[in-house]
């Protein structure tokens, strides 16, 4: 069974003395956690010694109206789980460990790649993400630190972070894990309903399907903004159909640019591109993302 602690001192000091011969990985959570976490701690595993999952529900990244108070807290079930995996360390700390002063005069800005996407509609939500995440490696200075990629723009403003601020921390993005049906696993899944769960899957089916029109349109030197504008209108009326309410649906390329709407350039400067939505079926706000291979 892992072992939790409550107190940055305690973990501190548990860590300290194992520092100098083992590799120490991290992987952040808000707990409830679900395969896609497990999958996280499975890859840490593999990469490091000693694996400390954190558990903490971060009020600093929820905004005005949104689902703080309501956000699923099953701490003694994520280390049932968490146990089943051979993870070493909880860190499961307070509001108040956390943030002696709430909220915390200090920030940490993430810039202009937070302000497009999820950060148009939750405006404070990555300079939340950003406070605790740089405290989280500062209380456990790890070596290594595990992101899934289903929050794709998340895990780009983290690895900004860790270049900006000069943090010795890896950072490795996991592929998404998804049900048999093709949703991207969430703690957020289980505010839909059986009907909602049932019409969800398309959501990734429609990323599939624009990420092959996208893929086919650059190969035959058809790619321009016309073109993509009308795969866009047509993936947002399949989505819509389907019973969503979509925040976005946007191409990039894979580091969060706008697009050069030349196939040739494309495919001469092997530019990948991420297909990246969010959208709400009911009272759940799902994200997913696809990326298309330019060769």
């Amino acid at each position: 069974m892992p072992i939790i602690h409550h107190h940055i001192s305690s973990l501190q000091q548990t860590l300290k003395p194992l520092r100098s011969q083992q590799r120490i990985a991290l992987v952040p959570t808000m707990g409830n956690l679900h395969a896609g976490h497990l999958q996280l701690v499975k890859m840490a595993k593999q990469q490091a010694d000693i694996v400390v999952v954190s558990i903490f529900v971060n009020p600093t990244q929820f905004g005005i109206g949104e689902d703080f108070d309501s956000y699923p807290r099953t701490l003694e079930a994520d280390v049932a789980k968490l146990d089943s995996v051979d993870a070493d360390y909880v860190f499961a700390p307070s509001i108040d460990e956390m943030y002696p002063v709430l909220p915390p005069p200090t920030k940490v800005i993430a810039g202009a790649i937070a302000l497009q996407l999820c950060g148009e509609s939750r405006p404070t939500h990555f300079d939340g993400v950003g406070i605790v995440v740089a405290k989280l490696f500062n209380i456990v200075q790890p070596d290594v630190a595990f992101f899934g990629q289903k929050d794709y723009q998340q895990l780009a403003i983290i690895k900004q972070l860790v270049r900006d601020l000069s943090y010795q921390v890896e950072i490795v993005g996991a592929p998404i894990v998804r049900a048999e049906d093709g949703l991207a696993l969430s703690s957020r899944n289980q505010y839909l309903t059986d009907a909602e769960r049932q019409t969800a899957p398309v959501l990734h089916q429609a990323l599939q399907d624009l990420a092959e029109q996208l893929a086919q349109k650059i190969a035959e030197d058809s790619f321009d903004e016309v073109a993509l504008q009308s795969l866009l209108t047509r993936a947002t009326q399949h989505i819509t159909k389907a019973g969503f309410a979509i925040d976005y649906l946007e191409v990039k390329t894979t580091d969060l640019q706008p697009i050069t709407f030349e196939a040739s350039t494309l495919k001469e400067n092997q530019q990948d591109l991420v297909i990246l939505v969010a959208a709400k079926l009911g009272q759940a706000r799902l994200l997913d993302n696809q990326v298309v291979k330019i060769n």
